[in-house]
């Protein structure tokens, strides 16, 4: 509120400023002094205002002797002191007036400083000095309130180490901040936060908060435990990683699962994508759930997702507390392996995945260490085969032995025994075979007789019927030859008529060709007719004129055309006959020039 005197004078807000007035200030205050303006005497090595400057903004550090005193419903003559009186305008003061009566009232009532929560939006050093943007934001993230902050060179030198050493944060955007501040007004400027300290318990507690937070929720879920409780990997064929781009891990991770991929015994697929950074989660969320879309679609799921990073700041792993990764990690239906890159320090990815590891290197070596343990308990496996094989082998071998030399010893038993059965029962077979023979042989001549006397009954038998039988016989064949006769006159006429009848044919097609290849020879002698008459007139119009208008020449000795550099003699005069004319001239023949076959 503007306060006027009844005279209309307004008192003046600020006593007048004196000639160099010096100012009480320690080394840390310096560069703030200086900002605001004030100026060093190096022989009184003290900072000073110059004359005309006002002296609001350097309340804090005013002797105790000067004057300067604001405040908000305060009358006029306690702001300037007693018989201090400024003759203004009615209509109002100066900006800068109004300025330094705000800055001197700030400085008064924050002169200690304030502790002050705030998030920080933006970072920028320059010089030593550290600026930064603060903010507050609300349940829903709007932002409520917005500062500008500085911490001087010599402060941020001695605070900003310790803050970082203490919490592993590296001072940047996205973290919040408990800091001491002491607010200025600079009439050129604007207000601005001077920040002196900062508390790193309570950075530690909003990170480990914001944690907390996330985990509670997926236990009230029952998603905690989900990914942790799938069964290790048996073997590795099949590995998808999600990173960043350029990672300081990557790059050793990757120079060992090239290896393995080059001998085939294991693929990974590389997916990448932002770590750090407003809406670096969502990103990740993002390549994950679509890298794990195409397997599914596939057929093919990985036997593990690893999620690597590499080194960095406990603020820049904040960015990977995240709610909906968190729960993605949880319900993914295949183990999931970290390598974020912090041995101290975890995240809720580390948390809630299959399997923690501190590097990325650590994660690709635990994935060799199972692959090699696999080979090698295949390689004992195989020892083991071959040696049961071997034995098996043996067994069988020695088996065989023995059963050889008891088919060899009962082989011999059996033969033994049968040549004496066979010694025994020849002489029996050789005395019946001797009666069979006698009494075959009786029996032969017996059936001989009695074969004989039935082939003599067989043979009276037939001459008796052989008569009868011819007559039957000569009977059926003249049937038989009359029949064939009717059927061949028969035949034979049906011959004739189709002989005749395709012998039409025949001649009807024969008319057709010969008028067919005679109307094609004809056009064919016409054709040729009009190819000899288009070369005809074609050579004759190629005659010596045609040649000679084309750039050729006509080269004579006399009167004889020379066709052949043979025919040339050196220094022998030539003519030269053109298309417009003819020319003489003398063979100059050197003694390099060699002849051609062109």
């Amino acid at each position: 509120a503007w306060l006027f005197s009844k005279s209309g004078r307004l008192s003046g807000l600020l006593r007048s400023p004196m000639p160099n007035t010096y100012l009480t200030t320690s080394f840390k205050d310096r560069e703030q002094v200086k900002a605001l303006g004030a100026r060093w005497d190096p022989e009184a090595k003290r900072w000073f205002v110059p004359d005309g400057r006002d002296l609001g903004p350097f309340a804090s550090w005013l002797p105790a002797s000067t004057s300067v005193v604001a405040g908000a419903g305060s009358s006029l003559d306690a702001l300037v002191g007693p018989g201090a009186e400024l003759a203004v305008s009615p209509k109002g003061v100066s900006l800068s007036r109004l300025l330094a009566g705000v800055a001197s009232v700030v400085a008064q009532a924050y002169r200690a400083g304030a502790w002050t929560m705030a998030e920080v939006l933006k970072v920028d050093a320059r010089r030593g000095h550290v600026y930064l943007e603060l903010a507050e934001r609300d349940a829903q993230g709007v932002s409520v309130a917005q500062a500008r902050g500085v911490i001087w060179a010599d402060t941020a030198a001695v605070i900003i180490p310790s803050f970082e050493q203490a919490t592993g944060v590296v001072l940047g955007a996205g973290i919040k901040l408990l800091v001491r501040a002491k607010p200025t007004v600079h009439a050129l400027y604007g207000m601005s936060l001077v920040i002196d300290a900062i508390d790193p318990e309570y950075t530690l507690g909003d990170l480990e908060a914001r944690k907390r937070e996330i985990r509670q929720r997926l236990q009230r879920e029952g998603l905690f435990e989900l990914n942790r409780s799938l069964p290790a990997p048996w073997d590795f064929n099949l590995v998808l990683v999600v990173a960043p781009q350029g990672a300081a891990g990557l790059g050793d991770f990757e120079a060992e699962a090239s290896r393995l991929e080059r001998w085939g015994v294991c693929r990974f697929e590389l997916v990448f994508s932002r770590f750090q950074g407003e809406g670096a989660a969502h990103e990740i969320l993002f390549a994950l759930n679509q890298a794990m879309g195409v397997c599914r679609g596939s057929g093919v799921l990985p036997d593990a997702v690893v999620i690597i990073r590499g080194g960095g700041a406990v603020n820049d792993l904040a960015w990977l507390n995240d709610y909906e990764l968190a729960r993605c990690v949880c319900e993914l239906e295949v183990p999931v392996f970290t390598g974020i890159g912090h041995e101290r320090d975890n995240t809720v990815l580390d948390e809630v995945a299959h399997t923690r590891f501190d590097t990325p290197s650590k994660v690709i070596l635990g994935i060799e260490k199972l692959i090699l343990r696999r080979v090698q308990e295949t390689q004992a496996f195989y020892a083991g085969i071959l040696e049961m094989s071997r034995q098996a082998a043996q067994s069988a071998r020695r088996a065989v032995e023995q059963a050889d030399r008891s088919v060899r010893d009962l082989s011999l038993r059996q033969v033994s025994e049968g040549r004496e059965r066979c010694r025994a029962h020849l002489g029996t077979v050789q005395l019946e075979s001797q009666r069979s023979l006698r009494r075959s042989s009786q029996d032969s001549q017996e059936a001989f007789a009695l074969l004989g006397r039935r082939a003599l009954a067989e043979v009276a038998s037939a001459r008796a019927a052989v008569p009868a039988l011819l007559a039957r016989v000569q009977s059926d064949a003249q049937s038989a030859v009359r029949s064939a006769r009717a059927e061949s006159a028969a035949h034979l006429h049906a011959t004739l008529e189709r002989a005749r009848v395709d012998t039409g044919h025949a001649g009807d097609a024969v008319g057709r060709g010969l008028r067919e290849v005679s109307g094609g020879a004809k056009a064919q002698l016409l054709e040729g007719r009009e190819r000899s008459q288009a070369l005809v007139r074609e050579i004759t119009g190629q005659g010596p004129d045609k040649a000679l208008g084309r750039g050729f020449a006509i080269v004579r000795t006399g009167s004889q055309t020379v066709t052949s550099i043979r025919q040339v003699q050196t220094d022998q005069t030539l003519e030269l006959q053109l298309r417009d004319g003819r020319v003489l001239t003398r063979v100059n023949r050197p003694a390099d020039f060699k002849e051609t076959d062109q």
